[in-house]
Formats: structure tokens, C-alpha cells, sequence
């Protein structure tokens, strides 16, 4: 069986990996256009910030380790062309510009995702820079070393994150957004309004509501100028979202309207013997049980390595996803999972919530801190649909419970009564997951 790999970051890897192990009798070529494999992006502003001092940390397998175990890695070689009813690829080495044909029985379409670059006056100015893989994150660490004044553009996670790491690093920061509210795909504004007091007690400048409408200067970047202001920049990261990168196959595989390819339980596309797995892939989202495109690192692992299960005969199903994801800015630490109430709002769905605060520990010992803790909830079934959570104390697995409660179909009834263990050091007798679902019921 000879089986051709497009891109080898995270899905790419987890599927080489496997593959290579489950099948050792598997011709297996992978074609990456970068010089490195498995770079953890969501750790670039870690690296940024010089909490992570040795950016090899951030790799967790390279192409030495994928040819020990009989891979052919062609590296910095560049896919042009596939032609799926020959079985065909076309490709480039990008060091020669040489060009080369292949044959595949077998084809896994790992190309990931690509940051949306807005067709902005001034975009090519020097000192606006992407933030997805190792060398942008690199030069980001390199024209940081001159800048004063840094602007962010998008208050996603990965904005988020370079604001913080920018503001330690004592830059001046401004993060602008269109949408009124940072972090709006993943919390609710009881969370947000928190953590936006929060940066702006730092220093951090919020530009929300704002587009940008063009950025200045001569050959650096000097000025960003959005519907509502203008902000000196010395330098200028765009993190406004992510879209898959799948032109390679377009017209050949079904997709959703964004060009996320829509596998089947087995990581299979419309088309025989091809899979594709992370960031190029519309995955089935629980709360919905609709197709839905979110890119996330633990989503492209298992989806990868269901391929590698899967490639010869369909033996293990995926499970769906929650979207489940978490984050750490200054001394508060969140997580969400599920719908948030906004998102079922504008999903159709007939929802209630409950919200509570409460103490992570009795109040009896010496320290504890306040917990804010909100699910949501279908009125008619009362199954769990999304969660959120919020606290100075590390109670973020709390979330990832909950995860399994909406992946199991769970009512918010039932987490009234669910068993968690007692200890001081730890909780309170009712745990906050319990209480929750106590309020719910009255």
C-alpha cells in the first residue's frame, strides 16, 4: 500500500505515526513545504513571552524520528497539483525548483490551516507579521527586540495570549477587534467583562467594535487607522482567524462553504481513499450534531490518529468534539467547552443557564478563592450543551467533566448528583459541578 501524507504538523504526524506502527508493510511518503513537523503553535506566545526559554520544546517529533520508522519525508517540498481519479500528485522541491510526479493508493490531506490576511491598504508593510508557525514566531521574537508600541489584531486566543506576552515584555499594547467583546467564540460576557477590566488595569488598550480600515507608513508600518481611531505601531500582529488550506483538492471532496472538507466517522472524504484529518477538516460538533469547522490542536492529534486506525479498514469512530479549550492571562484561568449562550441563541436552540459563584475551597482554610461557573443547558431535553469557567484558582479540568457530560449526552439534572470526592485541600462537600446542577433543578 503506498500512502502519500500532504503537510505533517500535528495531523500529519499523529497519522504517520500510527500508520507506520499499525501498518510497517506501508510505503509512506510525506510532502511538508516547511523545514519542521509537529510545531505546537498555541506555545508561540509562551516563546514570545520567554517563559518558554528553548523553542525545541515546542516540537515533539521532527523528521528524523518519522524516518526511523521507515517514512520518506520530502521535506520543503511544496504539493501543486492533485488529480484524484488518477490517483496523481504533482509537486515542487522548493530548494531545486525541481519538479516530480507521484502515484498514492492511499491519500491523507493533513495541509492544516493559514491565518486570514484581510486585503487591507498597507498589509505589505514591513512589521506586520502572522503568528502561526516557528519561523513567524521567530521573527516576531526578533522585531519585538525595537518596538515600543505593538499592535494586536484579533481577540482570539492567540491575540490574547500576545497581549499578555507583549504587556510583561513592556511593550505598550493595543488589541483591536470588530466584535465589542474579546474572546466572543468562547465566553460569555459575565467572563469577558473580567478579563477586560483586568488587561485594562494593566495598561493594555482595548479597541473593540473597531475595524481596521488601512495601516501607514513608509517602508515600516507606523500607524493603524480603524472606523473609530488611529494607533501608533511599531509593529503589528494579525491573529483575525484561521481558514483551511485546501484549494489542493477543491471540487474533488465535499466542503463546507469555508473549504473545510467534511469527513465521515472514519476520517474518510466524499471521495475513496482519501482521508484528511485537522485543521483542512469540518468535524461533527456535539452540541449540534452539525458540521463545524474549529481548529484545534487536540482535534487534529485524534483525528490523525483515527486515520491511521482507520486507513485500511474502518475499525474505530470518532466521537465528535465539544470544542473544548482552555487559557491562562495573568492570574486568571478559564476554560469553556460546548456552546456558549450566545452561540445556542444564534444556533436556534431554546436554552436556559445557570451561573454561580462559589468558593474552590471551605472557607475555613486559610485561602480559597471565588469561582464563577455557567452552563448552559436545552430547556425541552435538559441535556448540557456548553460550559464556562472562570477563577484565580486552577479549576479548569472542571471543564473538561464537563466535556464528557455533553459528549455523553448528560442532563444538567444529573450533574446535580454526579460522584466527586470531598477533601479541604481540594473542594467543598457539594463540588461547584454539583451545585450547579442542584440550582438548575429548584
Amino acid at each position: 500500500m503506498k500512502v502519500a501524507v500532504v503537510g505533517c504538523t500535528h495531523a500529519g504526524t499523529a497519522a504517520v505515526s500510527n500508520i507506520a506502527n499499525l501498518h510497517p508493510e506501508a510505503d509512506i511518503t510525506v510532502y511538508e513545504r516547511n523545514d519542521n513537523v509537529s510545531f505546537l503553535s498555541c506555545g508561540i506566545a509562551l516563546y514570545v513571552g520567554g517563559v518558554v526559554k528553548d523553542p525545541q520544546g515546542l516540537f515533539y517529533s521532527s523528521p528524523e524520528k518519522l524516518e526511523e520508522m521507515g517514512v520518506t519525508m520530502k521535506m520543503k517540498h511544496e504539493v501543486l497539483d492533485i488529480d484524484t481519479n488518477n490517483r496523481r500528485i504533482r509537486v515542487r522541491n522548493l530548494d531545486t525548483n525541481e519538479e516530480l510526479n507521484d502515484t498514492y493508493d492511499k491519500l491523507v490531506m493533513a495541509t492544516g490551516s493559514w491565518p486570514i490576511v484581510p486585503p487591507i491598504e498597507g498589509i505589505k508593510l514591513n512589521n506586520i507579521l502572522l503568528s502561526k508557525n516557528y519561523n513567524q514566531a521567530n521573527t516576531i521574537i526578533e522585531r519585538a527586540k525595537d518596538a515600543n508600541r505593538v499592535t494586536v489584531i484579533g481577540a482570539g486566543y492567540i491575540g490574547v495570549e500576545l497581549v499578555e506576552a507583549f504587556q510583561k515584555y513592556g511593550k505598550e499594547v493595543t488589541l483591536i477587534d470588530g466584535e465589542d467583546r474579546i474572546l466572543s467564540k468562547y465566553l460569555d460576557p459575565e467572563f469577558t467583562d473580567v478579563i477586560e477590566e483586568d488587561f485594562r488595569n494593566r495598561g493594555i488598550h482595548l479597541a473593540l467594535n473597531e475595524t481596521v480600515t488601512r495601516f501607514e507608513g513608509d517602508t515600516n508600518v507606523s500607524k493603524v487607522v480603524t472606523s473609530k481611531g488611529e494607533y501608533e505601531s511599531d509593529l503589528v500582529i494579525l491573529c483575525v482567524g484561521f481558514r483551511p488550506n485546501t484549494e489542493l483538492v477543491k471540487g474533488q471532496v465535499d466542503m463546507l462553504p469555508n473549504g473545510a472538507i467534511i469527513v465521515d466517522e472514519y476520517m474518510r472524504t466524499s471521495k475513496k481513499d482519501i482521508y484528511a484529518a485537522g485543521d483542512s477538516c469540518a468535524i461533527r460538533y456535539n452540541p449540534t450534531g452539525e458540521h463545524a469547522y474549529i481548529p484545534l490542536a487536540t482535534n487534529a492529534v485524534r483525528m490523525g490518529t483515527l486515520v491511521g486506525r482507520n486507513i485500511m479498514t474502518p475499525t474505530t469512530k470518532y466521537m465528535g468534539t465539544q470544542g473544548t479549550s482552555g487559557l491562562h492571562l495573568f492570574d486568571l484561568s478559564m476554560a469553556s467547552t460546548g456552546l456558549t449562550e450566545k452561540a445556542a441563541y444564534s444556533a436556534g436552540m431554546n436554552v436556559k443557564t445557570i451561573t454561580i459563584e462559589e468558593s474552590n475551597r471551605p472557607e475555613f482554610m486559610p485561602d480559597y478563592e471565588v469561582i464563577t461557573l455557567k452552563v448552559v443547558y436545552e430547556v425541552e431535553s435538559r441535556r448540557i450543551l456548553g460550559a464556562q469557567v472562570i477563577s484565580k484558582a486552577d479549576v479548569t479540568q472542571s471543564i473538561n467533566t464537563l466535556s464528557v457530560c455533553i459528549q455523553n449526552n448528560m442532563t444538567v439534572d444529573e450533574l446535580g448528583f454526579i460522584d466527586f470526592f470531598f477533601q479541604p485541600h481540594f473542594n467543598k462537600p457539594w463540588n461547584f459541578l454539583n451545585q450547579a446542577g442542584l440550582q438548575a433543578i429548584q
